[in-house]
């Protein structure tokens, strides 16, 4: 099975939080995302992220409201102090102040960072030039990649950033075409990919983008949605009237104009959730109605419908889902209200709810670092912490 951390986009992070900034101190970007979101497309942008490669391994960033940004967890990607320590812990440590977004990938063990200046910084491993600072070094303490940088998402191995001009950037692992350069050749410094992106979400080895039309963009590994099952190492149009978008491992998620869900990939574990679990799609199905969010992982979906409860269905072996099981399931099932974003990682989940405060799951069967200051996993949620900075 393929491992994924997949940014969900208003919460990826994917997922995706759009414009979680205060007008004093954004000028530019802040204009940005104001246009964005008048068009009604979720930047990404993400809060909170949720990230893991198995059952035992788990990275987890969060930002409070006075842009800190803190971290947990087993793998390189979290346990970072400002002075470059790495550290087991199982709750929570502060990493640095002035963040407004963070992608986190534990399958390739890095984070990116955007800081309060629009500054872009990376840290963790590089071994496929992930971090986009023109080596293959890893890099224990925060390395500055770019300036005027709005949206991140961290895929397997590779980066996709937009900036204030609406371009999108790309660097990392290339093997399966998800830079969209049109080649199958990694890069390990930002390569211009396209311009007027609205959002962005690198997968496991594809990537997804709105324009700021609404149209939907993919590339990489097959399954773009475009009625083939043959992958495009440059971007090819999906649809049309797009809001949010996730892409996950093998599998994207897309919310239209409507508030309507689309799928399309493959599935072998429900994560569809339309009832089936061996029916395969290269073209967009609609889901179910009425959905404000959506973050997709490795065999799982996490869903926030326009009522602010949270929905979820695929693989449910640790608990991820959140249902107080470990029972798989086909079809969408609620798990709670009042939350304002979520991100879906391998094994665990992060839910924000309305209130500011954060709540995880999953990791149950095999043992997990939730947060809690135990290595125990939970099949139902666990606060975590108050104070966690609310979308806008």
């Amino acid at each position: 099975m393929k491992s994924t951390t997949f940014l969900t986009l208003m919460i990826a992070l994917v997922l995706w939080l759009s414009g979680c900034i205060s007008n004093q101190t954004y000028t530019t970007s802040n204009s940005i995302r104001q246009t964005i979101s008048a068009s009604g497309i979720y930047m990404s942008g993400d809060m909170i992220r949720a990230s893991g490669a198995g059952p035992y391994s788990g990275a987890f960033t969060v930002i409070k409201t006075d842009s800190s940004l803190w971290g947990w967890g087993d793998s390189a990607a979290s346990r970072l102090l400002p002075d470059g320590t790495r550290i087991d812990s199982s709750v929570p440590v502060k990493i640095m102040d002035g963040v407004v977004s963070v992608s986190t990938n534990e399958a390739a063990h890095f984070t990116m960072a955007i800081r309060t200046d629009d500054s872009l910084w990376a840290w963790g491993s590089n071994d496929r030039g992930q971090l986009g600072n023109g080596t293959t070094t890893s890099s224990n303490k925060p390395v500055k990649i770019m300036d005027n940088v709005v949206s991140v998402s961290a895929g397997t191995g590779f980066t996709m950033a937009i900036r204030t001009d609406g371009s999108l950037w790309a660097w990392g692992s290339n093997a399966f075409g998800q830079l969209g350069n049109g080649t199958t050749t990694g890069s390990n410094k930002p390569v211009k990919i396209m311009d007027n992106v609205a959002a962005v979400s690198a997968g496991f080895d594809h990537t997804m983008a709105i324009k700021r039309d609404g149209s939907l963009w993919g590339w990489g590994w097959s399954y773009l949605g475009n009625g083939t099952t043959t992958g495009s190492s440059k971007p090819v149009k999906i649809m049309n009237d797009v809001v949010s978008v996730s892409a996950g491992a093998g599998l994207t998620m897309a919310i239209k104009k409507d508030r309507t869900l689309w799928c399309w990939g493959y599935t072998n574990l429900g994560e569809f959730g339309n009832g089936t679990t061996k029916t395969d799609t290269d073209v967009p199905i609609k889901i179910m109605n009425g959905v404000a969010s959506v973050s997709t992982a490795q065999g799982y979906t996490m869903a926030i419908k326009t009522d602010d409860s949270l929905w979820g269905w695929g693989y449910n072996k640790d608990g991820q889902l959140g249902d107080g099981t470990t029972t798989d399931t086909n079809v969408p099932v609620k798990i709670m209200d009042n939350v304002a974003a979520v991100s879906a990682g391998s094994y665990v989940t992060m839910a924000l709810k309305k209130d500011g405060s954060l709540w995880i799951w999953g990791g149950a069967t095999a043992g997990c670092t939730l947060g809690n200051g135990t290595t125990t996993g939970s099949a139902i949620p666990v606060k975590i912490m108050d104070g966690v900075m609310l979308p806008s």
